[in-house]
């Protein structure tokens, strides 16, 4: 049997995930390059790989249970079709049982020799049996507890765990049933080079299905658009050429909160790779001064290509440590927008959720207070200072904020939540947090606190 360009796509990217330690979505670009498949068989292969990935750790309690051995006693090519076999039986529902089972056999087989034929064999006795037991599978998938829904949801059990306590049951249930499910795919028309309405018409008009937002502020602004389908020729084309440009409606909002007005001086921390620093150009009407800071080399040069590409030219782009570099001070507007654990973009990145740790979110709650700390000192009087991350983590959200109120008595928090009372986090009502379960967009923290006129003694000393 031949198997199919996609399912063979898939299965490298599986394989190449949890064997060589690579990103998902680097090794499913390389993999589709390799076998020279685009449009809708690309698209399938991303649907599998990225499914088979996330699922893992269903996917291995399941086999588990079904080979009665333990995951890591067997052969790596088995493993990768199984777990890709049982995603596309019990989760993907796209082709018949047969199908898939006998396209997972061949994968595993590989080759003619003896070791890879057993295998082979083992992915066929472990397949059939879960199509004829599909039911009783999925119904044995308890979610009740953190460690049951850690395993039915496929997260790490600390994750689950973490969630339930600072969510609630309920809400991290959703939350994680929400993230095994494909990412919203929004675009932002960039206003420096094109007129949303036109571009929606453009697109229309061409067969794609993309329309507004049906969602209020901040979540839809006049720039939003939502694709209901595959990226279209025309809509690659037109980002290709900087009209429009790929943005969760969550980073949107972050730029629509922060408000920045042309002819301000404006500093973003932690730029690359610039979807952001662009939007607030374009909010900016290329008028005025955007201080972009970024420490790595190769995402600075990536940061400085995407505002020549979308012809902003009011950024500055300077490689410097956020959190210690002397960047002076007296801006109108800052955007602290630091490394997170990412917790609230794992339906677009299928393999972070295997990446994380608790140890993580630690480290980078440190770096955080620190650059935080730093911005805070560069905000003029009167000035707003927007801190948002992707993620859905008290340690590095709620806490960092309450910490530089503390620490900075001159700095107060706006109470966005009394605008968008249905967005306001449960911890710091203050606050914003986006859910993918509720809004339909990845999880982002947003706070924006302003400097008063500072008094002596306004800065407490730890």
């Amino acid at each position: 049997m031949t198997v199919a360009a996609a399912r063979r796509v898939a299965f490298e990217v599986v394989r190449r995930t949890f064997e060589d330690d690579a990103w998902t979505d680097r090794a499913l670009r390389s993999a589709c390059q390799r076998h020279g498949i685009e449009g809708r068989e690309r698209a399938q292969a991303q649907r599998l790989a990225y499914g088979a990935v996330q699922r893992r750790g269903t996917s291995d309690h399941l086999i588990e249970r079904l080979a009665d051995r333990p995951v890591s006693r067997l052969d790596a090519p088995a493993v990768a079709a199984l777990r890709l076999g049982l995603f596309e039986l019990l989760f993907a529902d796209a082709i018949p049982d047969h199908a898939a089972v006998d396209q997972a056999v061949e994968l595993a087989k590989g080759s003619a020799d003896r070791r890879r034929q057993a295998a082979a064999g083992l992915v066929n006795a472990v397949l059939r049996r879960a199509a004829r037991e599909r039911g009783r599978l999925l119904g044995s998938l308890d979610d009740t507890t953190p460690r049951d829904a850690a395993l039915a949801h496929s997260y790490p059990e600390w994750l689950a765990r973490m969630w339930w306590e600072e969510l609630g049951p309920a809400e991290a249930r959703a939350l994680m049933a929400a993230m095994n499910e494909p990412a919203e795919t929004a675009l932002r028309v960039n206003t420096i080079r094109a007129d949303p309405s036109s571009i929606l018409g453009e697109l229309r008009a061409a067969g794609d299905e993309v329309g507004r937002p049906d969602a209020p502020p901040p979540l839809a602004t006049p720039e939003s658009l939502i694709v209901r389908g595959r990226l279209g020729a025309l809509a690659r084309q037109r980002i290709s050429d900087g009209a429009v440009v790929p943005q969760a409606r969550g980073s949107q909002a972050v730029v629509a909160l922060l408000d920045p007005r042309p002819g301000e001086r404006v500093l973003d921390l932690c730029a690359a790779p610039g979807i952001k620093t662009t939007a607030i150009a374009a909010r900016m009407r290329n008028e005025g001064e955007i201080v972009a800071v970024e420490l790595d080399p190769a995402r600075a040069r990536r940061l400085r290509e995407l505002c020549e590409r979308l012809g902003v030219a009011c950024v500055r782009v300077v490689e410097a440590d956020a959190a210690s570099a002397d960047l002076g001070g007296g801006y109108d507007r800052i955007l602290v927008d630091p490394p997170c654990s990412d917790l609230g973009a794992l339906a677009s990145r299928p393999d972070a959720r295997w990446r994380k740790s608790p140890q993580l979110i630690e480290r980078l709650a440190r770096i955080q207070e620190a650059i935080l700390a730093r911005a805070g000192t560069a905000l003029r009087p009167e000035g707003r200072l927007v801190y948002a991350t992707c993620t859905i983590s008290v340690r590095e959200n709620e806490q960092r904020i309450a910490a530089l109120c503390e620490r900075d008595r001159a700095m107060v928090a706006d109470d966005l939540g009394a605008f968008h009372p249905e967005l306001a986090s449960r911890h710091q009502p203050r606050s914003l947090q986006t859910r993918p379960d509720r809004d339909r967009t990845d999880g982002f923290f947003i706070a924006r606190l302003r400097r008063d006129k500072a008094e002596p003694g306004s800065v407490r000393k730890r």
